[in-house]
């Protein structure tokens, strides 16, 4: 039973869905798991790099699909396409509605029945379980309306059907284009470890302003001032005054996970909406503001309220922070002592 938690564990981790640090291995398994995941990294980046270098679709714009697809595909405990990529096509999409021929690869017969498959790899068959193939098809169901950013996102709105889908894969492309590179899933505590704080698991406990309401987040206690951080790479997706969660900022990462900052005293200076921020980036500080009309401060201790939220692409749920929280702040500490 442990054996098959373990490898499920890696299994997502490899997918970039996981940090290490969320892996109870000894240090030599934790090194050769991060060998694994660089090396995977680097077949996808090939992969996207060919397929862009065909199509004239950036390499950042595949990934950022790619990267999606996987996110949603756990999130929706989906299949994946092939070996390096997770971007799904069902049967029938695959070789055509009226297809008689489920398992077809016949390029001209999954054409003529309005299928999406194509070849990209060049073997003459249109593979749905070939990583080149899958990405080829993706890309030239983006190009019938042109190459263009609007023209994909046109593609992307007629592919999903939901601008909520749109923005996920333009926020992902933003990330991979201005760091050119796929690794991008380093976490980090949400305060420097030499601030002084306490927290404790707080998620799920009841909440009375505004409404019954459970509480979705980790308190973390501090003073007034102190530096809150971002715990990843990603892009702030809102920012200003909330009326339970004061001056709050929330952060979308590459995971597709919504990390929510509340009950800030102020943002740091030239913070805005559209932003990316990196990992230990100063965002804010800690404040007591929320629990009523813009500028309301002083209801409570000050605290961040740190919240974690998953996309299934229709909806965000919450999940607990406290245990990612915990185990962040150890891998950072490990990290300082290396």
């Amino acid at each position: 039973m442990r054996v098959g938690w373990l490898r499920s564990l890696t299994a997502m981790m490899l997918c970039g869905l996981l940090p290490l640090s969320l892996l109870p291995a000894p240090a030599a398994h934790a090194q050769g798991a991060a060998a694994d995941m660089k090396k995977t990294f680097a077949e996808r980046k090939v992969l996207f790099d060919k397929v862009g270098t065909l199509t004239g679709i950036p390499w950042y714009y595949l990934a950022a699909i790619d990267q999606y697809e996987r996110t949603i595909g756990l999130a929706k405990k989906r299949p994946i396409g092939g070996k390096n990529v997770s971007i799904y096509f069902s049967e029938l999409q695959w070789c055509g509605m009226m297809n008689p021929d489920h398992a077809d690869q016949n390029v001209t017969s999954i054409s003529l029945f309005n299928g999406l498959g194509r070849d990209g790899s060049g073997d003459g068959l249109a593979d749905r379980n070939n990583d080149e193939d899958i990405l080829y098809s993706m890309a030239s169901l983006l190009l019938k309306n042109g190459s263009v950013n609007e023209d994909l996102r046109i593609g992307l709105w007629n592919y999903y059907q939901n601008t909520r889908s749109v923005q996920r894969v333009e926020q992902f492309a933003k990330l991979y284009s201005q760091f050119d590179t796929l690794e991008l899933h380093e976490h980090t505590f949400v305060m420097p470890l030499k601030s002084d704080y306490t927290y404790r698991s707080t998620w799920g406990a009841s909440r009375g302003w505004g409404g019954y309401r459970i509480h979705e987040g980790t308190d973390i206690f501090a003073g007034y001032g102190v530096p809150v951080r971002s715990a990843a790479f990603g892009v702030v997706e809102v920012m200003g005054w909330n009326p339970y969660g004061g001056w709050r900022v929330g952060i979308r990462d590459l995971n597709n996970v919504y990390h929510y900052f509340a009950h800030l005293s102020g943002f740091s200076k030239g913070l805005k909406e559209g932003d990316i921020v990196k990992p230990g980036q100063i965002i804010g500080r800690v404040g007591s503001s929320g629990y009523g009309k813009p500028g309301t401060s002083g209801k409570f201790p000050p605290h961040l309220h740190y919240g974690l939220y998953r996309d299934n692409g229709l909806s965000d749920w919450s999940f607990d922070p406290y245990p990612h929280l915990k185990k962040w702040e150890r891998e950072e500490r490990r990290r300082g002592k290396s």
